[in-house]
């Protein structure tokens, strides 16, 4: 029987972020696989998201893209795995994920391609400068055990997601603090049921949490 919440991704991709994020709200789920460059521009996927990038997210008929997006949706929509944040961690919760999204990605692409602004274009670029975004998001790290505090939230899936993958590839400086916080989230069971499922050593596609 089908499930009424598809994931459409692939494995080299921000579909990994999604994957986890479903892991951890312990949904069902089904999974479209997508090829870059052919079923990912197809008229059947461009009519889910017409920018034509995975992940996507179909619930019940609602469309949802932008991988924080999807984070923070699958957060609201599946109260009871307790990943949308208490009160007291709005905050944080949604400055953070924000910011993993906007200026910290932005900071990233741009050193990774080469490009450098210069002080008179750092008041316009939303992330200042390269050094200062990455600091910042360090210091928030350094503060809690999790983004939004001491407890663990979708936050955690898209920014430490973001840190794996800028560390893993040399993008950020791999601080003691940033280390310790990937460690944390990498023991998580949802974590490496998600690895394993998009990395081929899963049992399927249609995967209950724990």
């Amino acid at each position: 029987m089908a499930a009424d919440l598809t994931l459409y991704t692939n494995p080299q991709s921000r579909g990994r972020i999604a994957r986890w994020m479903l892991e951890e709200t312990g949904a069902a789920y089904d999974v479209v696989p997508l090829d870059y460059g052919t079923t990912m521009e197809a008229d059947a996927y461009r009519a889910i998201n017409p920018m034509m990038k995975v992940p996507a997210i179909v619930h019940r008929g609602q469309v949802v893209t932008e991988t924080a997006a999807i984070c923070a949706y699958l957060a609201e929509v599946f109260p009871d795995a307790e990943l949308a944040p208490l009160p007291e961690e709005r905050a944080a919760y949604y400055r953070w994920l924000f910011f993993a999204a906007g200026p910290l990605e932005a900071a990233v692409t741009n050193r990774a391609f080469g490009v450098t602004v210069t002080p008179e274009q750092q008041r316009m670029a939303g992330y200042g400068d390269f050094d200062r975004a990455v600091g910042v998001i360090g210091d928030a790290v350094a503060r809690t055990p999790f983004i939004a505090g001491d407890r663990f939230t979708a936050a955690d899936v898209y920014v430490g997601s973001q840190m794996m993958w800028f560390t893993q590839f040399g993008l950020v400086p791999k601080t003691d603090a940033i280390m310790a916080y990937i460690g944390r989230l990498n023991d998580r069971p949802a974590h490496r049921r998600a690895t394993a499922l998009d990395d081929g050593h899963g049992e399927g596609d249609e995967t209950p949490g724990d």
